[in-house]
């Protein structure tokens, strides 16, 4: 475009009267991101966030003691509200930075968003800070930070406020009988407001985890008596190591409870992709949170929201005693859930890995697949053995979570006796038609077309069995938006005829019947059908397709007749083994193949697809392990073959298409 061309395009722009123009636009430098948005880097301005900033200096200790360069930390809180975090460590180098001649690269650590030892493996194998931004976070968040380093048996010194160099890096002498890193900041009152304080209790209890997570620190407290209630449990000096780890902070935490095993199942498994440490004890007796509790870590940050690390452990624990009930012939292990065990356990499970993948900067939840599998394949065969080593304990911890079971069956069992009248009370979907039971082994068919529906009712046995006929293919909604959810009739129906709410006002108690058949034509449009509806199932009802309570109907692909004898194949290589077998390979059967449900009158939808005597149904599961069948967890997996972009399929079918077989074309 030549300078004629864009005079003449910003003549034709009408005239802007708002004042909106470029000195409008602010570009924040250095660290003052952090303090117009400060939620985006610590989640908020209340106490938790004021505490994390304590976190996250306490982190960086932590590092140098996982990585084997410090073995001792202290923590001091002072009377005028400064809190310093002290390490004997390496200390933050204090040499010029090669891409900042001019600054040390403790000043570019400290005022630097992103800048850091911990982005590659060299300086640190496993670190909880992996973003660069822990430290230059609460340098911005405090009206004052005095960081003091020890290297080389010299003592440097540099001041900062409020995210601003205050001080250039000096030295102040020799430092012989000294090395590593002390912190010194307390947060800002223009950020955080007067009221907020350090509580000594959450200070205390913080520095006692990180303790409890890496056996050979120590971390020394210390707190100025005036901040201390009188009647405070909390000490004005302590000095905390645990040489057994998370085993000695769960012996502390069940400290006078009874237990359903006299030890609890504790250990820890080096590998060479991570190192996975756990403890875990049962009790009927309540812990002050709830019927249990978890805490999770990895690199020693908490999890409180969980992730990948908990999922395999409890995958490992909740095959392990189901297996063992089958060893030992106990029926009843089969029908125990996840929540059936670790509901009503008290568990601490804490991970080291290399290049871990948080949910945001506040690091609640792993999202790390590999941690699956590495804590998955640590717990499992130690449990296994820890189950064999001791029968007596192990059978009482299997009937315990039988009765829980029991329980949770009861509990549904109960609710299904109201189900009658609380059925009178559902405004139910016209085309539903419900069976008349209202408990007991109940099914309801989601059928493809009106056309097959009014077939499936007359085949139906009308006390057991429900019929939901959908027209056409479902809304995709893995693509779809929340608007679209929320009109879509099709949708809308099939929930109210499950009854269970959706998403996390999802509860599987709540579900109508036993299970849910989904019954579609036996060609590529009731494949896609099929498809969108298990995507529902999948995303809207979290625990549906887990507890196995989700199928799909097989209806055969061909009726064989011949001499009034009448057989049906369910595929090509049936079909030539029935006319083999009983027909005797006859040139005059006659084949039929059935285009769809539509087809089939009555009687032969009946006896080939929903009659469980004579029926087949294939239950839809999820793989044992994220990556039984993909590299892909199930989430992301869903969201390429489902979700909005195209490209992600294209390269998917690309991927695989070489395995593809018996393709309906």
């Amino acid at each position: 475009m030549t300078g004629s061309n864009q005079a003449q395009l910003f003549d034709d722009v009408p005239a802007d009267t708002s004042g909106y123009s470029a000195k409008d636009i602010e570009v924040l430098e250095g660290l003052e991101p952090v303090r117009k948005r400060p939620g985006m880097y610590i989640g908020g301005t209340d106490e938790r966030a004021y505490h994390h900033l304590f976190a996250e200096v306490l982190d960086n200790s932590m590092d140098e003691a996982v990585a084997g360069h410090a073995s001792r930390i202290e923590v001091r809180l002072d009377a005028d509200g400064f809190l310093t975090v002290t390490d004997n460590g390496r200390g933050i180098p204090i040499d010029p930075h090669p891409k900042f001649p001019d600054k040390s690269a403790l000043e570019v650590i400290m005022c630097t968003l992103h800048a850091g030892g911990k982005f590659s493996d060299k300086a640190y194998a496993t670190a909880g800070g992996l973003h660069g931004v822990g430290i230059s976070v609460v340098n911005a968040l405090s009206e004052r930070v005095d960081v003091e380093v020890a290297r080389d048996r010299k003592l440097y010194v540099q001041v900062f406020e409020r995210g601003q160099v205050m001080s250039p890096v000096e030295l102040k002498g020799a430092a012989p009988n000294r090395r590593g890193t002390s912190v010194r900041f307390r947060p800002d009152v223009e950020i955080f407001g007067d009221k907020l304080r350090f509580r000594p209790s959450r200070l205390f209890q913080m520095a006692r985890s990180k303790a409890y997570l890496y056996r050979g620190v120590e971390v020394r407290w210390s707190c100025d008596p005036s901040l201390l209630p009188e009647d405070s449990k909390i000490p004005a000096e302590a000095t905390l190591t645990y040489p057994n780890g998370l085993a000695d902070q769960l012996e502390e935490v069940f400290k006078g409870k009874a237990t359903i095993t006299n030890e609890a199942f504790s250990g820890l498994v080096e590998t060479d992709e991570g190192k996975v440490e756990w403890a875990i004890a049962w009790t009927a007796a309540g812990f002050g949170e709830a019927d249990g509790f978890s805490r999770s870590y990895c690199n020693t940050i908490p999890t409180p929201d969980g992730g990948t690390h908990e999922a395999g452990l409890r995958s490992a624990i909740t095959k392990g005693l189901r297996n063992y009930g089958e060893l030992t012939g106990q029926k009843k292990a089969t029908a125990i859930t996840a929540d059936d065990i670790m509901s009503y356990a008290g568990i601490l499970l804490s991970v080291f890995i290399r290049g871990p993948e948080f949910v945001g900067q506040t690091k609640d939840k792993l999202s790390t697949t590999a941690a699956f599998r590495l804590v998955e394949n640590a717990v499992r065969d130690r449990f296994d053995h820890w189950l064999a080593a001791s029968p007596k304990e192990a059978d009482k911890l299997l009937n315990w979570a039988m009765e829980r079971a029991d329980e949770r069956a009861k509990r549904r069992k109960d609710k299904e006796v109201a189900r009658k009248s609380a059925t009178r009370r559902l405004r139910l979907p016209g085309k539903l038609a419900d069976c008349s039971a209202n408990s007991g082994d109940t099914e309801l068919f989601i059928v493809e077309g009106d056309s097959a529906g009014g077939t499936a009712k007359t085949a139906r046995d009308r006390k057991m069995q429900a019929i939901l006929p959908l027209r056409g293919k479902i809304l995709n909604v893995a693509s779809a938006s929340v608007d679209k959810l929320e009109k879509n009739q099709e949708l809308s129906d099939l929930m109210l005829a499950l009854g269970t709410g959706l998403k996390t006002r999802f509860n599987l108690d709540d579900l109508r019947y036993e299970r849910v058949i989904i019954m579609t034509d036996a060609d590529v449009d009731g494949a896609h059908i099929a498809s969108l509806l298990i995507t529902f199932f999948y995303q809207m009802t979290p625990g549906l397709i887990e507890s196995g309570r989700l199928y799909m109907a097989m209806p055969p692909l061909y009726r064989l007749s011949h001499k009034g004898k009448s057989v049906y194949a369910m595929d090509d290589a049936q079909k030539a083994e029935l006319i083999a077998s009983e027909f005797k390979n006859s040139e005059k059967v006659e084949i039929g193949r059935f285009k769809g449900l539509g087809e089939m009158n009555a009687s032969q939808l009946k006896e080939t697809t929903m009659d469980p005597k004579s029926r087949t149904l294939a239950r839809i599961t999820l793989p044992d392990s994220m990556d039984e069948l993909t590299e892909m967890k199930p989430a992301e997996l869903i969201d390429t073959l489902m979700g909005r972009k195209a490209e992600h399929r294209f390269k998917f079918i690309q991927d695989n298409a070489q395995f593809a077989s018996e393709l309906d074309i």
